[in-house]
């Protein structure tokens, strides 16, 4: 399928556990059972990649593969969003724009989560929406 966008979701440490880990946060979808329902959703319109890891230098060289060439890219860095210096800078460092989503409301749980350090890099931040913040993330992003 080649549709007129091409957009990557990336997803950080810990997220590969969704439909395992804390399901009253996190509820009880896997993301793939979740990420299939959006390429149906989105045929024909848009391309959509996933990718997944837990290691903070992946998730920055992967932004650096397609941060030059797909028109969005779709992140949830998990903890590293509150953390990580370097996945801000690369963020901050590439072309395509990015949006950051967090499935529970980071303002809702410890201090610690509630400041970004790669959000003022971002187009937009979702926080709170569920796995739904995905779906809102790719629509702003076909929208322009």
């Amino acid at each position: 399928m080649f549709g007129w966008m091409k957009i990557q979701i990336i997803n950080g440490p810990n997220l590969n556990l969704l439909g395992r880990r804390e399901p009253g946060i996190y509820g009880s979808r896997s993301f793939e059972e979740y990420f299939s329902e959006l390429k149906d959703k989105y045929a024909g319109v848009a391309e959509l990649e996933y990718y997944q890891s837990n290691v903070e230098g992946e998730l920055i060289n992967k932004l650096h593969e397609v941060g030059f060439s797909y028109e969005g890219i779709v992140i949830n860095m998990g903890a590293y969003t509150h953390t990580s210096v370097a996945i801000a800078d690369a963020i901050a460092g590439i072309k395509a724009p990015v949006i950051e989503v967090h499935i529970s409301n980071i303002y809702a749980r410890e201090e610690f989560r509630h400041v970004s350090l790669s959000g003022r890099n971002c187009k937009g931040v979702l926080t709170g929406f569920g796995l739904d913040g995905y779906r809102l993330a790719i629509e702003n992003l076909l929208a322009g």
